[in-house]
């Protein structure tokens, strides 16, 4: 198949985003508990830098004023800040950075978390790190990957992860369904794995999903073994992310209730749970302090299953959903 560099994109002015005042708020929120090595300045003017198949790199320019009511020590006058954003394969000096981001993945669980970092960096055929570009540090703001569950079944780490999503989900009718996932088909399932810092620019997301799945396409053509070719040959994506949802619904849910007054931290995930077969959202055990607005809402564990099929809709979609905004 032929690799191609991301066409190139320019960003004037990307714009605070999020889908609601409840939303920036929980951003803000979120923002705020992170990691110090994962926070760094929100206030960004961007240059991205995203993967293509030979290691080539296409630029996108991105640009943003920070006001001075942004910062307590920057009142009285407007700064611009810049940094150079690149999307790179995953390498083992990345391990620290990736465990920092992937440290509440299954909520407080003890679980082999360590090798679940390692399988995401030995699979460089698919996946993606984005860092500053001229970074002193090894500091990791995303992380984006796809593996698969029946290929990993035995190991630990995958052990430990199906172990837990049965354990939270509670809906009798979604159980069947998810051991089924996790069972029989298992082996046409791709973990997608996406966590970053709250403040990476949205701007970022359309590139960074491109590049993950047409890496997994590619793989399907490209790997040396016909088990490693159908090994990305994927049927259905599992997702697992979190949203804040009103304390005030029942535990978990598997029907899309317009009704039901949820968050979607990240912007995706909206358009993930849209074009889902089936779902399920269970209460987290970890918590965070919310704003006064959010003090209804709690922080919610949620599961969906995707078909592969829906991918090319999930992009364009998102593509045109980050343009808007």
């Amino acid at each position: 198949m032929t690799r191609r560099p991301t066409k190139r994109h320019r960003f004037l002015k990307p714009h605070p985003f999020a889908f609601s005042a409840f939303a920036r708020s929980v951003a803000q929120v979120a923002s705020n508990f992170k990691h110090k090595r994962q926070t760094h300045n929100p206030k960004f003017q961007d240059k991205v830098i995203s993967k293509s198949s030979d290691d080539h790199f296409t630029k996108h320019s991105l640009k943003e004023e920070a006001g001075a009511s942004e910062s307590s020590d920057e009142e009285g006058h407007n700064e611009t800040i810049k940094a150079d954003f690149a999307f790179f394969d995953p390498k083992p000096n990345d391990f620290h950075g990736v465990k920092i981001l992937l440290q509440t993945y299954l909520d407080n669980k003890q679980w082999d978390l360590r090798g679940f970092v390692d399988l995401i960096l030995a699979q460089t055929t698919v996946g993606t790190v984005v860092k500053l570009e001229d970074a002193e540090d090894d500091g990791l703001f995303s992380v984006v990957t796809a593996l698969n569950l029946g290929q990993y079944k035995d190991n630990r780490c995958f052990m430990e992860l199906k172990e837990y999503l049965l354990e939270v989900c509670q809906e009798k009718n979604v159980l069947g369904k998810l051991r089924l996932i996790l069972g029989e088909e298992a082996s046409n399932v791709g973990l997608l794995v996406s966590q970053r810092v709250v403040n990476l620019p949205p701007q970022l997301l359309p590139p960074l999903y491109d590049a993950l799945f047409d890496e997994v396409s590619w793989a399907t053509e490209d790997e040396p073994t016909e088990e490693l070719r159908d090994s990305f040959r994927f049927k259905f994506y599992l997702v697992l992310t979190r949203i804040y949802k009103s304390a005030n619904q029942q535990k978990g849910t598997s029907r899309h209730c317009s009704d039901e007054p949820m968050i979607y931290i990240k912007p995706e995930d909206e358009i993930f749970h849209k074009l889902s077969s089936w779902s399920f959202s269970y209460p987290l055990r970890t918590q965070q302090l919310a704003m006064h607005e959010l003090r209804n809402y709690s922080l919610t564990g949620l599961v969906m299953v995707v078909e592969a099929d829906k991918i090319p809709t999930f992009r364009k979609e998102l593509q045109s959903l980050i343009s808007e905004s």
